[in-house]
């Protein structure tokens, strides 16, 4: 990994774990419970704080990145994690992909697709018989839908969520993502 400032950068990571390549890595950027939205800074090689949540709003799940990837909104590949506990700001951990939510953000002028993909910590108990984002259930990803919509408002933004898909075109959105990143 390349060192910059004395600090790694994980955002050159692989994307698919080398030893099992249907496991997809994932930095964890916002730990699940948490009010404060952190960022990796790629050029200065640190987690920064880029927003405060209001109060009675938190993560509902793990949040980061897709290392060496790059989506269509010029920022790595998201990737919603579900896991049986929090992890921490710049922890990689190895996941099952189960499906994406599709979302497009900005104004009527202005719209770019902003796609999360839903993952699962390959160790989680409480997650293992989940295979694809339908088993989860309708409210559950109705929840998860709704979450990304009130988040974007807070920073006057519209988010629309355009469908939610499998395990398959989670996969393609990050072989594209890889296409595009460094």
């Amino acid at each position: 990994m390349s060192k910059k400032n004395g600090l790694a950068d994980p955002s050159r990571l692989k994307p698919f774990d080398p030893d099992d390549q249907k496991l997809l890595r994932v930095v964890i950027e916002t730990p699940k419970g948490s009010r404060n939205k952190f960022a990796f800074n790629q050029r200065q090689h640190v987690f920064e704080l880029k927003k405060v949540l209001p109060a009675g709003m938190e993560f509902p799940y793990d949040f980061g990145f897709v290392p060496s990837t790059i989506a269509d909104d010029g920022d790595p590949v998201d990737v919603l994690v579900l896991m049986d506990e929090p992890a921490f700001p710049g922890c990689v951990l190895k996941c099952r992909v189960i499906g994406v939510i599709q979302g497009e953000q900005g104004d009527k002028k202005d719209k770019e697709r902003n796609d999360r993909v839903i993952a699962i910590q390959n160790d989680a108990h409480s997650w293992a018989d989940i295979k694809t984002v339908d088993d989860l259930g309708k409210k559950f990803i109705e929840e998860l839908e709704e979450f990304f919509v009130e988040y974007h408002k807070l920073s006057g933004k519209q988010y629309k969520v355009i469908g939610c898909k499998g395990p398959d075109q989670a996969r393609k959105l990050v072989k594209s993502g890889m296409r595009s990143g460094r």
